[in-house]
């Protein structure tokens, strides 16, 4: 009996590597855990195009059960989803992207994720809005509004000066008009998520990421 015992003792021995090594395969992220990213690549609505990859640098500590899990200056990769250009008439740019890997920087262990946008700081007026975390550009209306009054007055004094008061009303059209057409060549303003750019995902939901291995690195020529 003791023989036996003494066996299955000297077995779970031998098998808590193994145990250990099945447990550090996976990495639970609880939900609300924020990732915050720093750009190292530049996105636009002007170059970037759906399935582009994008990368970044995890700014601040993922922590699970009182444990540091993401630590900073692991990678994190995703890809664009969504690009719309602004109009040249009406509507502004869009964009929507999503991170799909952590890589951490001691073992180089590589997690698929699955996290939607919340925020972007340094965007330039463009802001995150939706629950699809959509990065809409900034509307340029106001501007437009400011350049069709300053044309109307330039050709109103230009107008009054050449037929008086009368001319003054000939005047404002014809510079409205200018403008109005002007501004329809005029493409919206694009959005630009330069390098060094903030960008904060949020997890939905308790997320168990399992561990994959790292891609093999290129070799030296």
């Amino acid at each position: 009996m003791k023989r036996f015992i003494l066996l299955g003792a000297l077995a779970a021995v031998l098998m808590m590597p193994a145990i250990c090594s099945a447990a550090d395969e996976t990495l639970t992220l609880p939900a609300g855990s924020a990732l915050r990213v720093r750009l190292t690549t530049t996105l636009s609505t002007r170059t970037s195009q759906n399935g582009d990859p994008w990368m970044g640098r995890v700014v601040e500590p993922i922590f699970a059960s009182g444990q540091e899990v993401v630590p900073p200056g692991s990678t994190v990769e995703g890809r664009v989803t969504y690009v719309k250009e602004p109009g040249k008439v009406k509507g502004v740019g869009e964009m929507r992207l999503i991170a799909e890997t952590i890589t951490t920087p001691d073992e180089g262990a590589r997690y698929q994720i699955v996290a939607s946008l919340e925020d972007a700081q340094g965007a330039d007026g463009s802001k995150v809005r939706g629950e699809e975390g959509t990065i809409k550009g900034p509307s340029s209306k106001k501007g437009e509004a400011i350049g069709v009054g300053v044309g109307a007055g330039v050709g109103a004094g230009t107008g009054a000066i050449v037929a008086g008061g009368k001319g003054a009303l000939y005047g404002a059209g014809i510079g409205a008009a200018a403008t109005l057409i002007r501004g329809l060549f005029k493409r919206g303003k694009d959005i630009i998520l330069p390098q060094g750019t903030e960008l904060t995902f949020v997890l939905a939901r308790t997320t168990t990421a399992k561990r994959v291995p790292s891609p093999p690195e290129s070799p030296s020529r």
